[in-house]
């Protein structure tokens, strides 16, 4: 517990070098672009118009509502693969200033995890105005739609954490991960109903992928304008809180070797 409250302290003792970073990177990502934060509502909403030309005739009889259904899916699932991609090279990609002065090397993770939280946030426009367009139906459950965001945050802290200090010691680790991420959305029922995987197939989505657990909850909020199942919930919390906590122990196991290998 001691070792906790000093981590939370020390962490608050450098809040402001968290939010001048997060600035930083936001800035950065729409540096020289004409129309700027806008990107953050246009982008996902043309993925979102592309992906619904491809898949809508494949699922039309399927999916009611089918943008919304694959917007919703899709906006966490880009907010988790960027983020984690941007996290990967968050400690090698700052080892100059590493090297030059002490700084908990932690907040480089949660600077690219919360910039993206940001992005996120500003996307979630795009989605309603998909929602506007397509006639949804909009109910006081959407409202619940942070303790969504909260939960995948925290699952993304844990697994970015994991993923920069691996790359620290093994640099395949940003290469293996494209590959990686490619078969996870796959695996994930964004675009396609989790019914038309076989029953065995259903169990292992349903029970061991943490972004059909979140992907799920925000549907059951905004899509179906119900509250999720209490297994969603208590599992997408349990599996964020053991991912943050196994992320956590790894790097700061391996923290202060850090500077032998940047």
């Amino acid at each position: 517990m001691g070792s906790l409250i000093k981590t939370i302290k020390n962490f608050l003792n450098y809040k402001d070098l968290l939010r001048e970073l997060v600035s930083r990177d936001i800035k950065l990502k729409y540096r020289r672009s004409f129309l700027g934060y806008l990107w953050s509502v246009l982008n996902p909403l043309m993925i979102m118009v592309i992906m619904t030309i491809v898949f809508s005739t494949m699922f039309r009889g399927n999916i009611e509502n089918f943008p919304v259904y694959l917007f919703t899916g899709q906006l966490l699932f880009s907010f988790m693969n960027q983020s984690t991609q941007q996290a990967i090279y968050s400690i090698t990609g700052n080892g100059a200033l590493l090297k030059k002065i002490y700084l908990p090397k932690y907040i480089f993770v949660f600077s690219k995890i919360t910039s993206g939280l940001i992005d996120l946030i500003f996307s979630f426009g795009a989605l309603v105005l998909v929602m506007i367009f397509t006639g949804a139906k909009f109910t006081p459950y959407c409202l619940l739609f942070p303790f969504v965001l909260i939960q995948l945050y925290v699952f993304c802290l844990g697994f970015g954490m994991f993923l920069a200090q691996a790359n620290v010691f093994f640099r395949d680790v940003q290469y293996l991960y494209n590959a990686f991420i490619t078969a996870w959305m796959y695996a994930t029922p964004l675009f396609y109903p989790i019914e038309m995987l076989p029953g065995w197939l259903q169990f292992i989505v349903s029970h061991f992928n943490p972004m059909y657990l979140y992907i799920d909850q925000l549907r059951a909020l905004v899509y179906r304008g119900t509250l999720p199942s209490a297994y969603t919930v208590v599992m997408g919390v349990v599996i964020a809180v053991a991912v943050l906590g196994i992320g956590s122990f790894c790097f700061k196991k391996n923290q202060d070797r850090f500077i032998l290998y940047i």
